[in-house]
């Protein structure tokens, strides 16, 4: 009798595979749009006008900020859906004097995560930022600032003679010239000892790559996955490797300085002089009776005040100077002031006497109105829980939005002051305006916040409105300043990574001395 052999099927494990990531995806999609429906439809900011595609991801908005043009975006969102925006699924952005000072002034919230990509060190929260800024405080007060004005003057006087030494025969590179101008300015006050940054870059001995591109710097990586930003500054490029490698050269140079500083104490060797530099009051500093403040923080704070000092400053004036090559018609109402106020055009006069002068004020306030170097946003946190009339809110009321804890809140100067309803022909350079009488200058000046706002604002203001005052002052009193035709609208178009800068990464102007 034959037998018969049933014969099983091998089980096939092929469909696994694909019917997995067939799941995979579906389940993805599923997430994705799930997430989508929700910001869109659910989500407490989903009454906030704004783009639909912006609510749903923070990549639109990220592109713009990574093509150097936020500030710009921002505001034509503001011309579009009004004085409130949604640009992400968690951030909020306002343009509001009323709300400005809630945010900022009354409630002081505190920092985003964004600024620990500009200054890895930075305080984020608003009690840690009001115990460090004890420590510099009074190094800023116009008082203390005063007692610098003698060095101040020497580094005018330095920055005319290198003009002088040029002779206007070729265009110079003011990014590059206002930054080692401002370096030396900062360091003298801030670490007492003469860098000479300005004399050896004039004569060719320097290399600029220190500070040339550190704001670019931070603004890219702050946008950046740190992986991603790991992998640009692998890039085989000598600019890239500057781009990249500036912040760490700056904090070396500081960590040195500290050091050395530390050092002296220790032998004994302390200054008699009446002026007190920032360095040795950080030093000195304590956060509490038995709690120095310690170095690395000093050299967070030392990295943060040379960063701000030079980089901010040095755009601005870049930009100032570029203006009065458009505009010769207020090249000469400031010459025609300045020459009655310096007689002898080698000799700054005091601060004192410089903040009478109606029109070079004039002039810097409505330079800083349009050329402000950080008009970027100022991004908050909305705290868990809003004290309001004795009781405690768990959402903030942001012109009749309610937002939970944890949205991110933003203001810019870009479009503060771009606001045609207190700035008529915001986009134009018109001095003037601020010359107006007292009722309608001082609602401009409400607008105007090129430092900050609140307590937050910039420790350095007073320190920036006198340099800007004194460079001002000096180079139209001896210098006539034009552009060469590589200097134009196109290479000075404004691009921002949280400070502006050309889009050529130069302002190369000539500065003819006057007869």
């Amino acid at each position: 009798m034959e037998s018969t052999r049933t014969t099983i099927p091998a089980l096939s494990l092929s469909w696994i595979p694909h019917n997995l990531v067939f799941v995979l995806v579906s389940l993805v999609v599923c997430y994705v749009l799930a997430r989508a429906i929700y910001q869109l439809f659910f989500s407490p900011l989903s009454a906030i006008p704004g783009p639909w595609y912006a609510a749903v991801s923070d990549l639109w908005i990220t592109t713009h900020v990574l093509r150097l043009q936020q500030c710009k975006t921002n505001h034509r969102l503001f011309e579009e859906y009004g004085p409130v925006v949604r640009v992400g699924p968690n951030k909020v952005i306002f343009k509001d004097i009323t709300s400005m000072r809630s945010v900022y002034s009354i409630y002081k919230f505190d920092k985003s995560r964004f600024y620990k990509s500009l200054l890895t060190m930075t305080t984020l929260d608003h009690i840690g930022h009001a115990v460090r800024r004890k420590g510099y405080a009074q190094h800023y007060s116009p008082a203390n600032l005063a007692l610098f004005q003698p060095e101040a003057h020497d580094h005018v006087l330095e920055l005319v003679n290198a003009l002088d030494h040029v002779g206007g025969k070729y265009p110079l590179d003011c990014l590059a010239l206002f930054r080692h101008f401002m370096v030396d300015v900062i360091i003298s006050s801030s670490h007492g000892y003469r860098q000479g940054a300005l004399t050896k870059w004039i004569h060719g001995g320097s290399d600029q790559s220190r500070l040339q591109y550190l704001t670019f710097q931070r603004g890219e990586s702050s946008t950046m996955p740190s992986c991603l930003w790991n992998l640009v500054c692998r890039i085989p490029n000598r600019r890239w490797r500057q781009i990249c490698d500036s912040d760490k050269t700056i904090g070396e140079f500081v960590g040195a300085r500290v050091y050395e500083m530390r050092a002296k104490e220790g032998m004994g060797a302390t200054s008699d002089s009446e002026r007190i530099t920032l360095l040795q009051r950080l030093l000195e500093y304590k956060y509490s009776p038995q709690q120095q403040m310690p170095d690395h923080d000093i050299i967070s704070e030392m990295m943060g005040h040379m960063i701000a000092g030079s980089d901010t400053t040095s755009n601005s004036l870049s930009y100032f100077f570029w203006e009065l090559t458009r505009r010769p018609d207020i090249m000469r109402k400031l010459q025609a002031e300045l020459d009655q106020a310096m007689p002898d055009c080698r000799v700054v006069p005091d601060s004192t006497v410089l903040q009478k002068l109606p029109y070079l004020n004039a002039f810097i306030k409505e330079g800083l109105r349009l050329y402000t170097a950080t008009p970027s946003d100022l991004e908050r946190v909305v705290p868990p829980s809003i004290s309001k009339n004795g009781s405690l809110d768990d959402s903030f009321d942001l012109m009749g939005y309610a937002l939970p804890p944890g949205t991110v809140v933003a203001t810019q100067s870009w479009s503060m002051h771009r606001d045609p309803a207190i700035f008529p022909s915001s986009d134009s350079f018109i001095p003037e305006r601020w010359l107006q009488g007292p009722d309608a200058t001082e609602k401009m000046a409400q607008y105007l916040m090129p430092f900050g706002t609140g307590s937050r604002q910039c420790g350095g203001m007073n320190l920036a409105y006198t340099m800007l005052r004194n460079t001002v002052a000096a180079l139209i009193r001896n210098f006539n300043v034009a552009a060469p035709p590589e200097t134009n609208e196109r290479s000075m178009e404004i691009k921002d990574a949280f400070v502006i800068f050309p889009a050529a990464m130069e302002c190369k102007l000539f500065f003819h001395p006057r007869n």
